[in-house]
């Protein structure tokens, strides 16, 4: 029997988790909880239940890690504090600014019921975080980058749909190349926000919508656009659903930094990603620190923990003697 996984909440993340579990031969998909009907919720795996997200604690036993799939906005802040009490838990909370507030909540609650608990597990928070340190700890004296994209920003897409007169949106964040080329070739360009990134907007305005004033909306909406050279472009459903169905994302971390007794010497160090499918790929970084949270809590540990806390090898599922041999 391998590690026994739960999923909570059945969207984008959840699936991707689903079929991450498919891929691993240390782990099996014991449950699917959701807050919709469970008759309505179709998964993928033969044999599992999907049950009421209420009736999670009557099957607490039967699970060795819950992965807690919802939303950094308004559902983890409530989920994971509330559920690390009685299981392992992970999340992938994203809202770098409250990380500290969200952590404490749910550090609280993990050691209450001697569980291990990871948050802010993904990309970003997460695989660009440990490449940020790595590459600080490696050269302290330098300069960090980081790029998103090109990539279907979910949230900002979302905020595009929620203007008056529009049907559907999806909104893509492109690096500027210039910018990029600028980083790379060492001279530490002072970058502000705009001069990183630019957005780009594909929305179906409803039949007779002001199409003018929803690009008017768009390109002045405080925290979404107005800090960012924004474009809008009008399309029919047909071809939103034929060129832009996926959920592609990506982008990259780099540190620029100096070594020698005049710091006479330049290194860069670039760590990139190019995804075919953003909640897939965030649902495998899910499960190895799954595997993380169960192998840590064998040993007794509890309370909250990130990817800072989490030595490499207790992520993969493979001896030390293998790593050493094959990775290493």
């Amino acid at each position: 029997m391998g590690i026994r996984i739960g999923i909570l909440g059945y969207g984008n993340l959840g699936r991707g988790v689903e079929c991450a579990v498919k891929q691993t031969n240390d782990m099996e998909l014991k449950a699917v909880f959701t807050r919709r009907d469970p008759s309505s919720v179709n998964i993928l795996t033969k044999g599992v239940n999907v049950y009421k997200a209420d009736d999670i604690l009557s099957h607490k036993d039967e699970i060795d890690v819950l992965i807690i799939c919802g939303g950094s906005a308004t559902d983890l802040p409530s989920m994971t504090p509330k559920y690390a009490k009685d299981f392992n838990v992970i999340d992938s909370f994203d809202t770098h600014a409250k990380i500290p507030d969200h952590f404490a909540n749910v550090d609280a609650q993990a050691k209450a019921g001697n569980k291990i608990a990871m948050i802010s597990v993904g990309w970003d928070p997460g695989m660009f975080s440990l490449n940020r340190a790595y590459a600080n700890a490696i050269l302290p004296e330098g300069k960090d980058y980081t790029f998103w994209g090109k990539g279907v920003s979910q949230g900002h897409s979302d905020a595009i749909r929620r203007i008056d007169g529009v049907l559907d949106a999806r909104q893509y964040t492109v690096p500027v190349e210039s910018a990029v080329e600028a980083v790379r070739s060492g001279s530490d360009p002072e970058l502000t926000t705009r001069q990183k990134h630019t957005r780009e907007c594909f929305v179906v305005a409803a039949e007779g919508a002001d199409k003018a004033k929803i690009e008017k909306e768009i390109v002045t909406m405080p925290n979404y656009f107005a800090d960012y050279d924004t474009t809008v472009h009008f399309i029919s459903q047909e071809e939103l659903d034929r060129d832009h169905k996926g959920i592609p994302h990506g982008g990259m971390v780099i540190r620029s930094g100096v070594t020698g007794w005049e710091k006479e010497n330049r290194h860069i160090i670039e760590y990139k990603l190019t995804l075919d499918s953003n909640p897939e790929f965030t649902s495998s970084i899910l499960l190895a620190y799954a595997r993380a949270a169960y192998r840590m809590s064998g040993e007794g540990m509890s309370g909250c923990k990130t990817v800072f806390d989490v030595p490499v090898s207790y992520m993969l599922d493979m001896s030390s003697e293998d790593m050493r041999t094959h990775l290493l």
